[in-house]
């Protein structure tokens, strides 16, 4: 499953990217893409582990970005 989110304050391109690198690290995500100009993130997951991995990616967000959030 593919999904796409809208990010608030997410601040520099660099954070984007670093922030895109650990996401794709985590167990569960096939792909991952944090979009500083679109204020995106795109995420792929197994359908069946999805609502999982999306729990994931929100905590490990809320760590690094402290002020970044995923509005789901």
């Amino acid at each position: 499953m593919k999904k796409s989110y809208k990010l608030d304050e997410i601040d520099c391109a660099n954070c984007a990217r670093e922030l895109q690198d650990g996401l794709a690290k985590l167990d569960g995500v096939e792909k991952v893409s944090v979009n500083f100009m679109t204020q995106k993130l795109t995420l792929e997951a197994d359908d069946d582990r999805f609502d999982e991995v999306l729990q994931r990616v929100v905590d490990y967000t809320a760590d690094v970005e402290p002020d970044c959030e995923i509005l789901l």
